[in-house]
């Protein structure tokens, strides 16, 4: 009997075939004239990029392949129009800010004054707003006992952060079974449950059998994200790299470098857990290349979400300083991203480390990471555009639609819609749990990455895991799956006391 073929291997966000068409779209985004590329492409029977998927169903034909890196390099030679306003290094990106952003330790920050870049619709929310330097209002964040002075722990800190590593992955399992899924889809199968607008986690108890067939639940988050299942946080990416970030601080400090990051990675992340720009950069430190190279070969996924999802450890360790976070969160960056992808890093790390401070409020937080983005950028211009319509509308529906007509255009994974849709869904919740959750996960995209920053961010607004709603963190029981070697099982009590730890370290 002869013997079957053997299967193929067919490698998702790698293959030069697949590449050549986010490239192109990515040369639209950035103003290239890409048009004899593309026109190349197609005459040689090249397709367009997988629409949701990271890799096309079959495999192209070598020649195909060999056009297909060729082209690459003929896009990388094209200069972007945006690249003045645009810049990747941090002292070019510091030059951009109108005005530097000081740490709120030592004073008011950039988001405590007002900030022309800004534009209209960012009014005070109605009431009366602490002043600076005064105490806020939430006992567990002003009293408790004195730091541990034997590992310079602040309790206080310890249960913010505590709050903000449960907060991440509330967000994070919540996504989880819709990931990937349209927008209508997501809709459709909350409605189905009565769990429209968004409030609880998702079901298939009740879900007609045609509707699951139209928008099936993501495969491999089914069976543990949904509310029959869910017993611990599951292992996710989105919960992998604060867990990798946090033990780049264990290892380096906060003086780490990006090849630092590099070398952790290769000990310790196994390839096949990473994907679009992480996965392209791996590659990339195989071939040999040195950071930033690593994020800018054959890599058109650089302004796409995975700097962003590495944020959070930078900000949760910089509390009230978001220029420090954002600094650290772009040494961390560059090894797999450029300009609006790292953008969507230093906003994030700002923002975290702004409500880390414990004096901020979700629209002070926002506006200290928008200090810190260049004002002229197309993420500042998202983020701007993601508050703005969430002061603008009352049912947050009309917000995501708002922003999917805007950005709808992008692939899910990009950094823009999901930097907006963040920012939208922190505005229009004004501060509150559930709906900053529920709102970032409603919206679509990347909806568990989405979740899990808006989750990050909202626990550190409620101050202590004691004021996350029972029905979110029980079913989680204090316990995360991962395989980062040492931290598989460990309770997010311990990781926030890791956390404050390096917080605590100059």
């Amino acid at each position: 009997m002869k013997a079957a073929p053997d299967a193929l291997v067919r490698l998702t966000w790698a293959q030069p075939e697949d590449l050549i068409g986010h490239e192109l779209r990515q040369a639209a985004e950035d103003g290239r004239d890409a048009g004899p590329v593309l026109r190349a492409w197609l005459a040689a029977g090249g397709r367009p990029a997988p629409d949701r998927a990271g890799a096309s169903p079959t495999p192209a034909a070598p020649e195909l392949r060999a056009l297909a890196l060729r082209l690459l390099d003929e896009l990388a030679a094209i200069p972007a129009p945006s690249a003045p306003e645009e810049p990747t290094p941090w002292p070019a990106i510091r030059a951009t800010w109108s005005a530097p952003p000081a740490a709120s330790a030592d004073g008011p920050t950039a988001a405590a004054r007002p900030d022309p870049r800004l534009g209209p619709g960012w009014p005070r929310p109605a009431g009366p707003t602490p002043a600076r330097g005064a105490p806020p209002p939430a006992p567990d964040r002003t009293t408790g006992p004195a730091p541990d002075p034997a590992d310079g722990v602040d309790p206080v800190l310890r249960r913010r952060l505590e709050a903000a590593w449960v907060g991440r992955a509330v967000g994070c399992v919540l996504g989880k079974p819709v990931e990937k899924l349209p927008l209508e889809g997501i809709r459709a199968l909350a409605r189905a449950t009565g769990n429209w607008p968004l409030s609880d986690w998702f079901t298939a108890r009740g879900v007609p059998a045609g509707l699951l067939a139209a928008y099936p639940w993501n495969r491999r988050s089914a069976p543990t994200s949904l509310a029959e299942n869910i017993d611990g946080a599951p292992e996710d990416d989105d919960l992998n790299h604060p867990l990798l970030g946090l033990l780049l601080l264990r290892r380096h400090g906060k003086g780490f470098t990006t090849a630092d990051l590099a070398s952790l990675w290769l000990d310790e992340l196994p390839a096949g857990r990473t994907f679009t720009a992480e996965r392209i950069a791996y590659r990339n430190l195989l071939l040999g290349l040195e950071p930033p190279h690593t994020a800018t070969h054959h890599n058109p996924f650089r302004e796409w979400i995975g700097a962003l999802i590495r944020a959070d450890v930078h900000g949760w360790t910089n509390p009230g300083d978001p220029v420090a976070a954002a600094e650290q969160a772009h040494r961390d960056a560059v090894l797999t991203h450029t300009a609006n992808g790292v953008y969507a890093a230093l906003f994030t790390a700002a923002v975290i480390a702004e409500a880390a401070g414990g004096r901020a409020d979700a629209h002070d937080a926002l506006r200290a990471g928008l200090a810190v983005v260049p004002p002229h950028s197309r993420l500042a211009d998202a983020v701007r555009f993601g508050i703005r319509t969430a002061r603008e509308e009352a049912d947050f529906d009309r917000v995501v639609d708002r922003l999917h007509a805007c950005y709808g255009h992008h692939h899910w994974v990009h950094a823009l819609p999901n930097t907006a849709l963040i920012a939208a869904a922190l505005t229009h919740a004004d501060g509150d749990f559930t709906h900053s959750v529920c709102r970032a996960v409603s919206g679509g995209w990347d909806t568990d990455s989405n979740g899990a920053t808006a989750g990050s961010i909202a626990g550190l607004l409620a101050g202590s895991p004691d004021r996350i709603p029972d029905r979110w963190t029980a079913p989680l029981k204090n316990r995360l799956a991962t395989g980062v070697a040492g931290f598989d099982g460990i309770g997010f009590d311990a990781l926030a006391h890791l956390t404050a730890q390096e917080a605590a370290r100059s």
